[in-house]
């Protein structure tokens, strides 16, 4: 079972004006015996390149990524305060589980979110 974390960047089309620019990314965290076969996908997309589809590509990416590793529990984790990506995680069909502050003196909770 693969156990590092895939990573995978997109940029724009070197044939605009951008010319290969970073504008999105995803990670995915492979399942493994101790975590339940649980995989964590993430896309992010810088916020002037959202809504128009790439975010939805990079998941369908990772997420085929994290079913190819065996995952029998697909989950993410967003910022509460990214509510474009946390509105993106559940029109995708993820639902919260969790929300906690990470380090002590933090003030914005993270929330885990599981697909159902």
């Amino acid at each position: 079972m693969r156990t590092e974390t895939v990573l995978w960047a997109a940029t724009s089309p070197v044939t605009t004006p951008m010319k290969g620019v970073l504008i999105g990314c995803t990670t995915v965290r492979p399942p493994t015996e101790d975590n339940g076969a649980t995989a964590t996908v993430i896309a992010r997309v810088l916020p002037e390149h959202r809504r128009r589809g790439l975010g939805t590509r990079l998941y369908e990416r990772a997420l085929g990524q994290a079913r190819a590793l065996d995952a029998k529990v697909i989950e993410t984790v967003v910022l509460a305060s990214i509510t474009d990506g946390l509105h993106f995680a559940e029109q995708h069909g993820f639902v919260e589980f969790d929300r906690y502050l990470l380090r002590e003196g933090d003030t914005v909770p993270w929330i885990d979110l599981r697909l159902i």
